[in-house]
C-alpha cells in the first residue's frame, strides 16, 4: 500500500488524480496540498494546507512513495511572467527538492508539449527549465507527462482556452497538427496514475501521443 502526495489537488488534472486514488486499491493514503482547507470527502484523503512562502517549514508534509506535481497557474492570474514563474518553477522545484530530501521514490511532473528550457515562448521556458532541474535529482523514478492544451471544468474561466478547445480540435484534423489536439484534465490523470504503477527506474518522458 502506498501513500501519494497530489501537489496543486484542487487544478483541473489535480482534482481528478485526487478522484481517482480514492478508488485507487493500491493506495491507502493520499495527502492533497492546498493553499486553503478542502473536504476532498474521503477519509483516505488528508488535506495539508500550507503556506508556499515558507515551504521549508512544511517538509514533512512530502513524505510519501508518490508525488505528483500539478501545480500551476497562467501570466494573467499571476499578474506578471515573473510572478507566474514563481509559482510554476520555484514553487514545485522547491518541493520537488524538500521530496527527493524525504527519500519519496517517484516524482510525476505535469509539463507541456513543447517545453525547451531554449524556448523564446517564456511559458515554454520555464516548462523546460523546471524539467531540466527535476532531472538532476535524486529520485528513483521521475515521469515527466506533456500534455498539450487541457480541456475540462475549471473553478475560473480561461479565454483563450476556452476558444482553442473550440478551435483546436477543428485544426488538428488537419496533417501535422493532430500531435497538438486537446486532452481532457481527466485522461492526463489516468494517465499518470497508470504510469505510476508500471513505470521501471529512471526518467521517462511521455508526450501527447502516449497520454491518449
Amino acid at each position: 500500500m502506498k501513500t501519494a502526495i497530489v501537489l496543486g489537488a484542487t487544478g483541473l488534472i489535480g482534482k481528478h488524480l485526487v478522484e481517482q486514488l480514492i478508488l485507487n486499491a493500491n493506495i491507502d493514503q493520499i495527502v492533497a496540498v492546498t493553499r486553503r482547507p478542502v473536504d476532498f470527502g474521503a477519509s483516505k484523503v488528508h488535506n495539508a494546507v500550507i503556506n508556499f512562502e515558507q515551504l521549508d517549514d512544511c517538509a514533512d508534509v512530502f513524505q510519501g512513495d508518490l508525488l505528483f506535481s500539478c501545480l500551476g497557474t497562467t501570466k494573467k492570474q499571476a499578474g506578471s511572467i515573473s510572478k507566474q514563474r514563481i509559482v510554476d518553477f520555484d514553487y514545485q522545484l522547491q518541493v520537488a527538492k524538500l521530496a527527493a530530501r524525504n527519500k519519496v521514490a517517484h516524482y510525476l511532473l505535469v509539463s507541456s508539449s513543447g517545453a525547451n528550457k531554449h524556448s523564446r515562448s517564456p511559458y515554454l521556458k520555464i516548462k523546460g527549465q523546471l524539467e531540466d532541474q527535476i532531472s538532476q535529482l535524486t529520485f528513483e523514478k521521475i515521469s515527466i507527462v506533456q500534455p498539450s492544451l487541457l480541456l475540462g471544468q475549471r473553478d475560473h474561466v480561461r479565454i483563450a482556452e476556452t476558444l482553442g478547445s473550440y478551435i483546436l480540435p477543428i485544426l488538428c484534423k488537419l496533417p501535422g497538427l493532430r500531435k497538438f489536439r486537446p486532452i481532457t484534465g481527466e485522461q492526463v490523470a489516468k494517465k499518470m496514475i497508470e504510469i505510476s504503477a508500471s513505470q521501471p527506474l529512471g526518467q521517462c518522458t511521455f508526450k501527447l501521443d502516449e497520454l491518449f
